[in-house]
């Protein structure tokens, strides 16, 4: 097809003698409509058949869509360690750079209507879900502005269909579980994501929701995140077995490249349709890599080298893969590249500055949101003199 509209582009034909196109607009066609055919390497399997596809298509206006999205949350987890290490973010903050193939592959391979839960790194799919910077950083930061009024902080943030954000380890598998089960009750076809880290895979209630989804035939996609390390422990320490897509046991799994994002992409297609289809639930192994410790306390080198988290950056970077394979196949210029990253940099920054200069929540906002539609109510403060009000 590529080449025919080059071809009628050079003859001059087909294309000028219509009003609406010239004859120069097939080079723009071809250029917008690109594709770049990409082998990956095959998922392991566990008792499925087949699998998603060893090769994908990818278009340019795809490609530069992915670049901008990972390259957003990267720079948005690198403003975020800056402002914690200024003491403007306290608590916990666990940052999500190095994993942002998971969080667009995912995307890319479901419907926005279907729901999605993740754990407390939970930023880049706080992002991906439609909420924007300044709303991520103004909430890490505490300020009114923020996705939950400044009152969430860096575990809890939600969203149309995202539902945190859960600071309990493992405690959100059971809740994905959950929304699928309400997916099926309402016959709607969506199917919920449930992420959990490899840290969080030896949690007992996680195998009672596998073995409730599996009953129920429930439209889940479980995914482990497996980024090698939870908190300071190797998977190898903490798991005696480390093969976590067979995990299910009597639940089908795939084990995925989790730094590329087309292999993500097509593997969540290949799940989310299994889902759809009425088999019920369905297992995911993401391998991937965090380049940030466990959390903002955890300087991340204590329980592995620097030169290994340089490795795999040199290596095996989502977002220098993905842009070295535009480049390669001329689906993009580096000057384009560069005009994004520019782009990207300035609404950080002005996201930074609405998150550091935006208002602290009053105290008399302090107890609303506790309970949805409700009448205003009185709620029990510290002391017998406190008098707070929720309002929902």
């Amino acid at each position: 097809v590529l080449k025919l509209l080059l071809s009628k582009s050079e003859k001059n034909a087909g294309f000028a003698d219509s009003p609406s196109v010239s004859a120069a607009e097939p080079i723009s066609i071809v250029f917008n409509l690109l594709l770049c055919t990409h082998p990956f390497k095959k998922c392991e399997l566990h008792r499925l058949d087949q699998g998603p596809p060893t090769q994908a298509l990818l278009t340019r206006e795809q490609g530069l869509k992915y670049y901008r999205t990972m390259q957003t949350m990267r720079r948005m987890e690198l403003k975020a360690d800056q402002l914690y290490k200024q003491k403007i973010i306290r608590g916990f903050c666990h940052l999500y750079d190095g994993q942002e193939a998971c969080a667009v592959g995912i995307e890319a391979g479901i419907n926005p209507s279907d729901h999605l839960i993740t754990a407390y790194r939970a930023h880049g799919y706080t992002y991906t879900r439609g909420v924007s910077v300044k709303e991520i950083l103004a909430e890490l930061t505490g300020r009114r502005g923020g996705v939950a009024k400044g009152k969430g902080g860096s575990m809890h943030m939600y969203a149309k269909h995202f539902y945190g954000g859960n600071g309990i380890v493992g405690a959100q598998v059971p809740l994905g579980a959950g929304l699928a089960l309400a997916c099926q009750y309402k016959g709607n076809n969506e199917v919920c994501v449930t992420l959990y880290g490899d840290g969080a895979a030896n949690q007992g209630q996680i195998f009672e929701s596998f073995n409730m989804a599996a009953l129920w035939k429930l439209p889940c996609i479980f995914i482990c995140e497996n980024n090698k390390y939870g908190m300071g422990t190797s998977v190898e320490r903490a798991s005696a077995s480390t093969d976590y897509f067979k995990r299910g046991d009597f639940i089908p799994g795939l084990k995925v490249d989790g730094m590329d994002v087309l292999t993500v992409r097509e593997a969540t297609k290949f799940a989310a349709d299994y889902c759809r289809s009425g088999k019920g639930p369905i297992l995911m192994e993401l391998e991937t890599y965090r380049y940030h410790g466990h959390s903002m306390s955890d300087p991340g080198v204590s329980y592995r080298t620097r030169e290994e988290i340089q490795e795999v950056r040199s290596k095996s970077d989502p977002i220098s893969m993905l842009k070295d394979r535009m480049i390669s196949n001329n689906m993009a210029s580096l000057e384009e590249i560069k005009e994004i990253d520019v782009e990207i940099r300035k609404e950080i920054e002005e996201a930074a500055q609405f998150a550091t200069s935006d208002p602290e929540p009053p105290l008399e906002e302090l107890c609303n949101h506790i309970f949805y539609n409700e009448p205003p109510m009185e709620v029990r403060g510290t002391n017998p003199w406190s008098k707070l009000k929720s309002i929902s």
